[in-house]
């Protein structure tokens, strides 16, 4: 038995173009879903939502939890209280040793420890001040586009960098996932004794709620990407007061969240375009 609770995978949400205007964007769902198996929690997934039972079943038989399809009498996922509860008809052999040797992958659907980031999120709140310039934006792109990386040889890597309030860049860190960059920075930043509050992060990858909730852990008010978001990371934004930005690539991008920072400092053009370098903007 299979319930079919497909959730909608994308929602309008308002936003604020390069030119300042209001426009409407459609962002990626996201959902946690926390499987229990028999009764007994395994893990929560961080999902899309459009195929939640086929995702627990191919969890549980690419992790080798369950050997045979025959072997599960039921999934049933409830969104209301963000659950799939699997019956299996004679239980999971060597459950414990199982998920005692479970390796978090470095890949970026698995958010099993979204449970454990969301415990403390409701105590954040970043604090109001400071300005965010678009000229800084244009600048920090820049820097990005022009520094050698890995990806520019190889590809198959994620990018994160941490700027100064001038736009300069203070790390800058690779890796096969983008929460493997941002936990390196954030582990550099511990080491250097550098606070967040005034900083600028940017990443390669999308902006999910594991994202959101690590940048605002660290006190980082400002967060771009040049991928876009989830409508879980857009929420968790709002919830803490971050500066949210997300398609930055050369001189666009989209602001889905800002509670007063970012500055519109750039010459446009009639049509409302920023005015490039070579025609004398910032």
């Amino acid at each position: 038995m299979m319930t079919a609770a497909a959730r909608p995978s994308t929602m309008d949400v308002d936003c604020r173009d390069e030119s300042g205007e209001t426009v409407v964007q459609a962002v990626a769902g996201e959902h946690p879903l926390t499987v229990y198996v028999d009764r007994r929690e395994v893990l929560t997934l961080m999902t899309l939502g459009a195929a939640p039972e086929a995702l627990v079943l191919g969890y549980l038989r690419n992790q080798r939890l369950v050997e045979r399809i025959e072997d599960v009498v039921s999934v049933q996922v409830d969104w209301d209280v963000n659950a799939a509860s699997v019956v299996t008809r004679s239980g999971l052999v060597d459950l414990d040793q199982r998920l005692a040797h479970r390796t978090k992958t470095t890949g970026c659907g698995s958010g099993t420890v979204f449970g454990d980031l969301m415990a403390d999120i409701d105590a954040i709140r970043l604090p109001p001040e400071g300005e965010f310039r678009q000229s800084t934006l244009y600048a920090l792109g820049e820097r990005v586009r022009h520094h050698e990386t890995i990806y520019k040889q190889a590809g198959a890597v994620h990018g994160c960098a941490l700027f100064a309030p001038d736009a300069e860049l203070l790390y800058f860190v690779e890796d096969v996932g983008r929460h493997n960059a941002v936990d390196a920075i954030a582990g550099m930043m511990w080491l250097d004794g550098v606070e967040g509050s005034d900083k600028i992060f940017y990443t390669t990858g999308r902006l999910t709620s594991e994202m959101v909730i690590k940048a605002a852990q660290m006190r980082i008010s400002c967060l771009v990407s040049r991928s876009g978001l989830t409508q879980m990371g857009l929420q968790i934004a709002r919830q803490v007061g971050m500066t949210l930005i997300g398609r930055a690539v050369n001189r666009r991008f989209l602001i889905f969240n800002d509670p007063g920072r970012f500055v519109y400092d750039v010459p446009t053009t009639s049509t409302g375009t920023p005015v490039s370098p070579a025609q004398g903007g910032r």
